[in-house]
């Protein structure tokens, strides 16, 4: 493998509190830390209490933690005093969504490196690579990619045995701020196989599938990432979940997934997950454990009970979380997935013939699905992302307002809105409970995941979910120093090293002499979240520096321009030491 390009951009030298102080000019005398961190309260990520120290950093590594003044006068190219700041190592995101600001943007991922988060993880369910160059690319993928000779060139980078592994690479030498590493979209290996048709795949199939299973593993996928309400994720059986589960075990890898249903079969889609993790062989990790709709919130103790019981009995089932009481969605999610075979959604909707069965569906709580808009209400829905002017004036209203506006119903507006908008509008649920979230932050076996892609304010269009710019921010202001739900020393932990610890990731998640240097300097009297539903795009505040691979891409508040970030990789890589 190729070694990337450490990009370090001058930094921003201020005279507030933790305020950088250059040292001498033309490299690093002898003996001297590139830089050094003093006076901070230091929160090591292990779970353990804070305690008084400086920190050393030398290339990308740490390379000292002693108590408080014992590098007050070692010699340092530069130094931060953290008089006042807390000292973590930087969060890990197990759900990030930043394809296009990795593979399209300027690779800052500003609102995410202002929460704190310094590696993010991909990988929900599709992943724009291995790309198979018989059957083309998948609807995601064509998101993706843009343009007809880029997304050919794309396309044939991310073919073959070791397409996963060079789309991870390509990302990371375009220039980020942010760590990167991906778990593989079990429907990619579907879409690779059988494109994106209904049914079982043949043993022909399935053998293939597995074989994409194993290079992704080989070329440092962290494991499985199923999103099972989704097309064409929802068509795999839970046999073929299985296999595929089977074929990434002898690589350590887990299984992460976006369940079957996240409200009335709740408990059930739980009860796949774990027998999919049993059967396979591999640990279960949950995304964004939630109760879905007011008549689901009291299942939320009987899921965790379910988890603590299977781990109790020696089984490693976990989960992770988002921060709020709406999920985001595509709109679109809330029509039948039969309706998507074969990527016919939008020849479906507009099929007089089939139109009104689509909407018979829509409306009815049997029809075999989950339908997130029915059980939230239309009154609970906000629609986002419109880009036709004649509809611009709907951005961020909710699908029954919007409904009365263009005097239809609400299944109707639905169907309407998405031939309009080609299927690519977005929606935010108001499903959960602030009871619940407090309930599962508790838990020991929880971690962090924004569901988000990395956005700029200052290019930013349209609404969308504050999670975005706020995720982890919000768990430190609102859930740690406001309400008290749980210490800062676990939040941390639940925020770093518990994700490291959970894709094998032995090199970062810690602060520990040796380790990668992704550190956080903050004030956790003021770090906090501005994003709201309504006023989405605000930057967080309080993360004073962010440190990704010994290198500032935060500094003051202010992001440096620096693009440090490197590619991170499952325990099952071949390509040498991580």
């Amino acid at each position: 493998m190729r070694k990337l390009a450490l990009l370090a951009m001058p930094l921003v030298i201020g005279a507030c509190a933790g305020a950088m102080h250059s040292g001498t000019t033309g490299g690093r005398p002898a003996g001297a830390y590139d830089l050094v961190i003093t006076n901070g309260r230091i929160i090591d990520g292990t779970g353990a209490a804070w305690f008084w120290g400086d920190l050393a950093v030398t290339g990308d590594r740490i390379a000292r933690i002693t108590p408080r003044g014992r590098l007050a006068n070692a010699p340092a190219t530069r130094r931060i005093d953290a008089a006042g700041q807390v000292v973590t190592p930087g969060f890990i995101d197990i759900q990030a969504q930043s394809y296009a600001n990795f593979m399209q943007g300027d690779g800052r991922a500003l609102s995410m490196v202002t929460q704190g988060i310094t590696t993010a993880i991909l990988g929900e369910g599709n992943t724009p690579a291995p790309v198979n160059l018989g059957r083309g690319t998948d609807a995601r993928r064509r998101d993706l990619i843009t343009g007809d000779t880029a997304q050919a060139r794309m396309a044939e980078r991310f073919s073959g045995p070791h397409g996963f592994g060079n789309w991870l690479e390509f990302m990371a030498g375009r220039g980020l701020s942010e760590n990167v590493g991906s778990f593989l979209g079990a429907g990619t290996a579907r879409t690779y196989t059988k494109g994106e048709a209904m049914g079982a795949p043949t043993p022909a199939e399935l053998d293939t599938m597995r074989a994409v299973v194993r290079h992704a593993m080989e070329d440092g996928a962290f494991g499985i990432a199923s999103a099972l309400i989704y097309p064409p994720n929802t068509y795999a059986s839970t046999a073929e979940l299985t296999e595929l589960a089977k074929a990434m075990s002898p690589y350590g890898g887990v299984y992460i997934t976006h369940m079957r249903s996240e409200a009335d079969q709740f408990l059930e889609a739980i009860d796949e997950a774990i027998s999919i993790g049993k059967n396979g062989g591999v640990p279960v990790e949950v995304y964004h454990l939630k109760a879905s709709g007011p008549r689901n919130w009291p299942k939320m103790a009987r899921a965790i009970a379910k988890i603590d019981s299977v781990r109790g009995a020696g089984q490693d089932v976990q989960a992770d979380m988002y921060l709020y009481v709406a999920g985001g969605n595509n709109f679109s999610s809330c029509i039948a997935p039969k309706y998507a075979a074969d990527g016919k959604l939008l020849d479906n909707l507009r099929n007089p013939a089939v139109r009104p069965q689509v909407k018979r569906d829509l409306l009815d709580e049997n029809a075999g699905y989950e339908n997130l808009c029915l059980i939230a209400g239309p009154g609970n829905v906000m629609v986002t992302g419109f880009t036709k002017p004649e509809y611009k004036q709907y951005e961020g209203k909710r699908l029954d307002a919007i409904a009365r506006g263009l005097g239809k119903d609400w299944a109707d507006a639905l169907i309407d809105l998405n031939i309009a908008e080609n299927a690519r509008l977005g929606e935010i649920l108001f499903l959960m409970s602030e009871e619940n979230i407090a309930l599962q932050l508790r838990q020991p076996w929880i971690k962090f995941g924004t569901d988000a892609g990395a956005m700029d304010p200052a290019d930013a269009r349209g609404m969308t979910h504050p999670r975005t710019y706020g995720n982890f921010t919000r768990l430190l202001g609102k859930y740690v120093r406001d309400e008290r739900v749980l210490p800062l020393e676990d939040a941390v932990r639940k925020a770093s090293s518990a994700v490291a610890t959970r894709l094998s990731l032995h090199d970062r998640g810690v602060l520990k002499e040796g380790l990668k240097a992704d550190i956080l300097v903050f004030d956790e009297r003021t770090v906090r979240d501005l994003a709201t539903f309504e006023s989405p795009h605000q930057l967080s505040v309080g993360m004073q520096y962010v440190i990704v691979n010994g290198v500032p891409v935060i500094a003051n508040g202010v992001h440096t321009g620096a693009k440090p970030g490197q590619v991170v990789r499952g325990p099952g890589w071949t390509g040498g030491s991580k």
